[in-house]
């Protein structure tokens, strides 16, 4: 074996000894880089929201048309929405919906309201007539017949209401002039215009009442 001398074994060792710094050095400039770059773990997912509960279903029973309804329903659903999808009985119509048009307007007790703006709970134990409880069998209300006669409607959708809130303005005594009837009815609109034939036909139903 060839030999060495001193000088350049030492010189030998410590290349050796640098190169392996540097080496090390560099792998771990990688490393860091490397965990530099991994983008940061995405926060874990919040759990869902529990779901609104919605207002606790209650039983009530309202006498309608003669006969008793037992319904379950929220506390806010309103006599129209109960008559209309729950108990099918869709003559009470939703025009507006703010008890502006008149064209929802049922007895209850035989005063005429807006079922729109009654709560449904508030009627038990009080009498509610709709527009399929006037006619007895074939023979019609007076009133419808008087609709009828003197051609007090056009497309029909307010007349439900007209003439539940005509029978209300007799119960109440009024109707016997042509002025009372315009302004105890003023709150049923009709948007065909037909309020002269409507007059008519209730000055002819308080004829014969």
């Amino acid at each position: 074996m060839p030999k060495t001398d001193a000088g350049s074994e030492i010189s030998r060792r410590l290349f050796i000894q640098r190169s392996a710094i540097a080496t090390g050095g560099l792998a771990a400039t990688g490393a860091v880089g490397t965990a530099a770059a991994q983008p940061a773990p995405s926060p874990a997912p919040e759990a869902p929201s529990a779901p609104m509960r919605t207002a606790d279903m209650i039983d009530v029973t309202l006498q309608i048309n003669g006969q008793a309804r037992r319904l379950s329903i929220e506390p806010r659903v309103t006599l129209l929405d109960a008559l209309r999808e729950q108990l099918g009985l869709t003559g009470s119509k939703k025009g507006c919906d703010r008890g502006a048009c008149g064209a929802c307007t049922v007895l209850v007790d035989g005063r005429r309201i807006n079922s729109c703006l009654a709560l449904a709970a508030r009627q038990q134990g009080k009498a509610i007539t709709t527009i399929e409880g006037l006619a007895k069998g074939d023979t019609l209300h007076p009133m419808q017949a008087a609709f009828i006669e003197h051609d007090a409607f056009q497309c029909g959708y307010c007349t439900s209401g007209q003439i539940m809130s005509s029978i209300g303005l007799l119960n109440e005594g009024r109707g016997r002039s042509d002025a009372s009837i315009r302004e105890f009815m003023s709150g049923n609109i009709c948007r065909c215009g037909a309020y002269p034939n409507i007059v008519a036909a209730i000055k002819a139903a308080a004829e014969q009442a």
